[in-house]
């Protein structure tokens, strides 16, 4: 069992770039961004229960781990750096803390590291057990429409949340389901510890406008990127600022050691 995705090529030598989307995305959703990225091969993975691995389930983190570390193996990639936004950092970081063989660096966009107590973990179960149960008994684009009303999408205008909304809704609702319940934040361990204690280049890109995902920035031991004019999805508010970030990080992190 791996993982479904797509790859570009890239430069001898350098290493790979694993791109990991967020909830209810799928590849495409970095594809932008990565073309901006040219010299290095590229991989756009499908998360369980998205796109291409739909038909794939996890139970938990663990496992989630296990099956990229397959996944990788199966495209005999061995150098690489992983690159997530929202659940996607969320599962990068989680990766990374595991010690994966040539593993270089992360690079997170709106990853939160974890909840630190019982009340908010309890709280955020009970969310996306109702949302789980939304998105396996109603229309999506009914779920999708609310789900976007959510404050942390609050910077997005009126034509991006009805184009999410469109993409979004093209997804099967029961896979989406089991997946946000074996990846909620309520089951992923806090983070911080083991991120603070890391051997690989850690970097944590946030929108000047999301105000939550900053302050979470600030509490992880990472090197700190805000992308001007966008809020919690800046990769696609603003992907040329975003772009601009990684190119500059990837520059200076690996000059070294190519």
């Amino acid at each position: 069992m791996i993982l479904s995705g797509g790859q570009q090529a890239g430069k001898p030598g350098y290493p790979w770039l694993v791109f990991l989307h967020g909830f209810s995305g799928d590849c495409r959703e970095w594809q932008r961004v990565g073309e901006g990225l040219s010299d290095y091969p590229r991989l756009y993975l499908d998360l369980p229960g998205h796109g291409g691995s739909r038909n794939l389930g996890v139970t938990g983190f663990d496992e989630m781990s296990t099956l990229l570390t397959r996944t990788l193996l199966s495209y005999n990639i061995l150098k690489f750096w992983l690159i997530g936004y929202s659940l996607g950092g969320r599962i990068a970081m989680f990766h990374a803390c595991q010690q994966p063989k040539g593993l270089l660096g992360v690079i997170v966009e709106g990853g939160h590291p974890g909840l630190q107590d019982a009340d908010a973990r309890n709280a955020r179960l009970a969310s996306d057990r109702r949302w789980a149960g939304r998105f396996r008994t109603e229309p999506l684009d009914k779920v999708f429409a609310d789900w976007y009303q959510q404050p942390l999408f609050a910077s997005l205008t009126k034509a991006q949340r009805e184009a999410l909304i469109t993409l979004r809704s093209q997804n099967n609702g029961a896979t989406l389901a089991m997946m946000l319940e074996a990846t909620s934040l309520a089951v992923q361990p806090d983070l911080r510890a083991a991120l603070s204690a890391r051997d690989f280049s850690f970097d944590y890109l946030y929108g000047e406008r999301d105000e939550k995902f900053a302050a979470l920035a600030a509490e992880v031991n990472a090197v700190r990127h805000a992308i001007p004019d966008a809020g919690h999805n800046a990769h696609r508010e603003n992907p040329d600022a975003v772009i601009a970030s990684l190119a500059q990080i990837l520059r200076y992190r690996i000059k070294d050691t190519l």
